[in-house]
């Protein structure tokens, strides 16, 4: 059995495209801001193409400081990137939504890689910045989901305390659903990516245990420091 990943044609990349057009005509045809969707996704295919290329220099450096750059700059973005759907409040909430990710991915990032995994060297950047990935993208999703629930509640004149319960408890419904279907529906990228590359399913699983535990823990601690940090901003302007 033939275990090595199978290189995908430029041609064939091209395929997973046409479910993305389908989509997009869908959200045109309804009337929706399509052209966001058409961004997002031209972002996306020029962000991994160029990280791609950028990945192979920083791992072939093996540069604590660099690590150290390409993790603030995954938290700045994540951090400005969590208030897209409050942009006209970013400037308000952008260091409650800074320190939350912070605070929250932080953490979780140096227990994972100096605890669960003990990296040698600690920055060893083919672990750091994947994991620093998934978490600060957890953390944002969830921040920005928080933060949506909350201004909709508030508008609808809920009181803040139910308010901040509501908006938590959106913010970890992804990530809830996740574990629901984990090994059931779906087997996750990690996992997958382990498995394709030859790795026994076991220790597939143990690292897919981790990454679940991980993304969930940032969730949770993030989203919730926001609620807690941005309470006064949300209570004075209530946007």
């Amino acid at each position: 059995m033939n275990n090595a990943i199978q290189t995908i044609s430029l041609v064939n990349l091209a395929l997973t495209f046409i479910p993305v057009a389908v989509v997009v005509f869908i959200i045109w045809k309804w009337q929706l801001d399509y052209k966001t969707s058409v961004y997002a996704v031209f972002r996306m295919l020029v962000q991994l193409l160029l990280i791609g290329y950028f990945l192979n220099y920083i791992f072939e450096s093996d540069n604590a400081w660099i690590v150290v750059a390409v993790l603030a700059v995954m938290l700045f973005s994540s951090s400005w990137i969590a208030l897209r759907t409050l942009s006209a409040h970013r400037k308000v909430l952008y260091m409650k939504a800074f320190w939350s990710i912070l605070m929250g991915g932080g953490l979780v990032l140096i227990l994972v890689t100096q605890g669960v995994l003990n990296l040698e060297p600690w920055f060893l950047p083919s672990y750091m910045i994947p994991l620093a990935g998934m978490i600060f993208a957890s953390a944002m999703n969830s921040v920005s989901l928080a933060g949506e629930r909350l201004e909709a509640e508030l508008t609808h004149d809920m009181p803040y305390a139910q308010a901040r319960k509501v908006a938590l408890q959106a913010s970890l419904i992804p990530i809830t659903n996740s574990l629901f279907a984990v090994g059931l529906v779906s087997l996750p990228g990690m996992m997958t990516g382990q498995i394709l590359s030859g790795v026994s399913p076991f220790i597939a699983a143990r690292y897919q245990i981790m990454v679940m535990c991980m993304i969930f823990g940032s969730a949770g601690i993030s989203s919730a420091l926001f609620l807690v940090l941005s309470k006064a901003s949300f209570r004075k302007s209530h946007f």
